[in-house]
């Protein structure tokens, strides 16, 4: 392994030479630091990470805390996860990967070491205990998400937050509907354990889906639900016989997905005939799903994207910017048409063609 000392030989400076070059803590002639990189350049000299945290008080690495709680769709997360890496290295950084449920306990822990430059903060909750030590930490932190229950103003958390307006999208799946003429939508949600949580994206779609509703004329029964056939398979049913003109389903639960098209075709509800289909997931579990899916795209890529963005904005040394929204995009697929006729209509229209 090359070391410090290579390089000072091979550049034929001193050590302590390479060191200030490499810690900008004096100022070293151009000549001098161009012959010193050529020889970093050749040699394929890496400064180790402790070295460097310890020369320059920077360890370029942020910290991502990505806890692995019960009821979230991973490869979502992972998917937010392998944004934010490759952004990172893009601008130079390595990420540190968090995945316990440690909450306030994990900022302390990277606030007072040298671990990590800066912290992007994941599965954000309502009210959320660890946005206090968030706000008053050294180390600049983005979240990605919102820890309230509507989009409010921009500096209202004291955050950098960055996500996609899951109140729009919310609204967004009842305002496609309605115009298709449905008057009766289900939603079948995210597991109970996100919304006992307060997960800032449930809540918050939950309340444009309410929302819009109530500005369109529809009903809406909103049913969390577990990922399982079983579950899927149970909550239809009972949406079923609790609100018989129910015509459409939104569905904000990606494991939930092929099992409710599954249940679907058991029950002999034909996609898009007898009821329409809306989701709020990624675009590859819309697309390959085995009705192809009107949805709102879950922008994961984008996010993680903007997370890194902020984030080495603000080691750079500007302000925070507050909060980011996406705004949600809808795309028709082959899972929505216009409401069915009621059942009432669809006997008359057969009565009337048999004649008298």
């Amino acid at each position: 392994m090359v070391t410090l000392a290579d390089v000072a030989r091979h550049a034929g400076v001193s050590a302590s030479t390479v060191s200030y070059v490499l810690s900008g803590k004096r100022s070293i002639s151009a000549p001098t630091r161009e012959r010193i990189q050529r020889s970093i350049d050749v040699l394929g000299y890496r400064p180790h990470a402790g070295a460097r945290a310890l020369a320059s008080s920077r360890t370029d690495v942020l910290a991502l805390m990505m806890p692995l709680r019960t009821g979230l769709y991973v490869p979502v997360l992972m998917e937010i996860a392998m944004a934010v890496t490759t952004t990172a290295r893009v601008h130079g950084y390595d990420v540190l990967l968090l995945t316990g449920e440690e909450g306030p306990e994990a900022v302390r822990r990277v606030e007072g070491s040298a671990v990590a430059d800066a912290m992007i903060v994941m599965d954000v909750e309502r009210d959320d205990p660890r946005l206090p030590f968030l706000r008053e930490a050294e180390r600049p932190a983005v979240l990605i998400g919102l820890p309230t229950e509507t989009a409010a103003p921009a500096d209202s958390t004291g955050l950098d937050c960055v996500d996609l307006d899951f109140e729009a999208a919310g609204a967004r799946c009842v305002e496609h509907l309605a115009a298709l003429g449905h008057t009766g939508v289900a939603v079948l949600g995210e597991p109970p354990d996100v919304y006992a949580r307060g997960t800032g994206f449930a809540t918050r779609t939950l309340t444009g889906l309410r929302a819009a509703a109530g500005t369109h004329g529809v009903g809406l029964l909103h049913r969390p639900v577990e990922g399982t056939y079983a579950a899927v398979a149970a909550a239809v049913t009972r949406v079923f016989e609790e609100r018989p003109g129910t015509t459409a389903l939104v569905v904000q639960n990606e494991a939930a997905v092929e099992p409710l098209l599954a249940v679907l075709r058991h029950q002999g509800r034909a996609v898009p005939e007898d009821v329409s289909v809306v989701a709020i997931c990624p675009d590859q579990v819309a697309v390959h799903a085995s009705v192809p899916l009107t949805a709102v795209t879950v922008p994961a890529r984008d996010m993680g994207r903007l997370a890194v963005e902020r984030i080495v904005a603000r080691l750079a040394g500007q302000p925070a910017r507050g909060t980011e929204l996406i705004a949600p995009r809808l795309t028709e697929r082959a899972s929505t048409g216009g409401a069915p006729a009621p059942a009432a209509d669809l006997a008359e229209g057969r009565h009337g063609r048999g004649g008298h």
